[in-house]
């Protein structure tokens, strides 16, 4: 099962990622030149900052352990920011089918 749905999850997380850094960016670009998003995107934005900030730990975390399981962790910790959980995942089960490699 899991080899069916991380795929598929993880490309719609780092389609998801991708578009809430576009939307960051944008909203700083935005502030920067006197303007606002539009307020239809105000929750979607919060929700994407938030997405962010949890992928971002998680980044950090698997970027820390990483050495121990003998894997680069700037690497790892860049692929588990576009992935989220699944990356966590696949770092700690060594079973799983790993696309990185």
């Amino acid at each position: 099962m899991q080899k069916k749905v991380f795929p598929l999850i993880k490309i719609i997380s780092i389609a998801l990622i991708s578009s809430a850094i576009g939307l960051a960016l944008w909203n700083i670009y935005t502030t920067l030149n006197h303007g606002a998003l539009p307020n239809s995107l105000n929750l979607v934005f919060l929700f994407g900052c938030f997405a962010m900030a949890i992928h971002a730990i998680e980044a950090v975390a698997v970027a820390a352990y990483a050495p121990s399981k003998k894997k680069p962790p700037i690497q790892y910790g860049i692929y588990t920011f576009f992935v989220g959980t699944v990356g966590v995942l696949e770092l700690f089960d060594q079973d799983i089918d790993q696309t990185m490699h």
